[in-house]
């Protein structure tokens, strides 16, 4: 039986098990590995702490979102696809391992941060 997202312990098994998808994603994994060069273990800490912020307004996130995104874009131009499918994978992943309202409001917050990051950085609404 799942349960909800209840704490950082939590949050700590929902980012290792996405983002052990992503870095082995036929579709955007390159994006981390080769573009970015992501630092996973210190990306790691990152996400738990903004995703700790993102739900349960933990305080301890300080840092740009956006500007990460922008300076990703200059070297990729990013596309819809990537942000769909970030999002797709996000979802499946929460699914896969919780069940509840914190879980259904950390789907929804990654929808809303996809479709801002779009809309900032690569322009328009996406559809």
């Amino acid at each position: 039986m799942k349960t909800d997202i209840c704490n950082r312990a939590d949050i700590e098994t929902l980012v290792d098990s996405f983002y052990s998808k992503i870095m082995e994603d036929e579709q955007i994994g390159f994006i981390f590995n080769d573009i970015a060069k992501v630092d996973w273990a210190s990306h790691l800490l990152v996400m738990y702490n903004f995703w700790d912020n993102t739900l349960f307004y933990s305080g301890n996130y300080s840092g740009n979102i956006m500007n990460a995104h922008r300076n990703l874009n200059q070297k990729l131009n990013l596309k819809k696809e990537y942000f769909d499918h970030w999002t797709d994978l996000f979802v499946g992943t929460v699914d896969e391992h919780f069940e509840g309202e914190m879980a259904e409001r950390a789907k929804q917050r990654a929808l809303s941060i996809s479709t801002v990051l779009q809309i900032k950085i690569i322009g328009g609404a996406p559809e």
